[in-house]
């Protein structure tokens, strides 16, 4: 049941998201638009709620109660970013704002852009490990909560793997290749 209520917030999240942006752009209802936007952290508070009720009543620990966290993890520590995005594509495309930046292909630019995804992605981990030992907590302990455990190791494997990918752009950045423009 948790799953389908994990899912429904990631839809809602983009139903909100995009309803927002299209009221503030689309309609020009900017402030209709602003309310709507408020609303996407909502989705992930409700998320929360949910997840912690279900801890809470007894239910033992599941695999579903982590993807909760890491998804919450993801959506605060990205949430910020993919919104700012999308609202300057929508500012773009129907409101004749400038066009968006891309991130940088090469050199230390791109190096310093994949740090600061790094930097996001580390603090994805903080909030989503915080959250899995935080569910440990309420299950009881390790015996019990140990499909939350397991899956912080997970969710840590996958922010080392990467760092490593990051470093790399530190050590090799990225060049262009023959004949292309940077």
């Amino acid at each position: 049941m948790l799953l389908v209520f994990i899912i429904a917030c990631e839809i809602s999240f983009w139903v909100v998201l995009l309803l927002g942006l299209s009221a503030r752009y689309i309609l020009g209802r900017r402030r209709l638009g602003g309310a709507l936007l408020v609303l996407v952290p909502v989705v992930d508070l409700v998320l929360l709620v949910a997840t912690v009720l279900h801890l809470r009543s007894g239910a033992s620990a599941h695999f579903t109660d982590g993807l909760a966290a890491v998804y919450l993890g993801f959506t605060i520590a990205f949430g910020p970013l993919l919104i700012s995005r999308m609202d300057a594509r929508f500012a773009h495309r129907f409101a004749g704002g400038t066009k968006p930046a891309r991130p940088p292909k090469y050199g230390a630019g791109r190096t310093a852009y994949e740090w600061r995804l790094f930097g996001r992605a580390a603090i994805a981990w903080a909030i989503a490990c915080s959250l899995l030992l935080g569910g440990v907590a309420l299950v009881g302990g390790a015996r019990e909560g140990a499909v939350l455990l397991a899956l912080a190791g997970q969710v840590t494997l996958v922010v080392l793997v990467w760092l490593i990918w990051t470093v790399t752009y530190a050590i090799w950045p990225a060049k262009p290749k023959p004949g292309e423009t940077s």
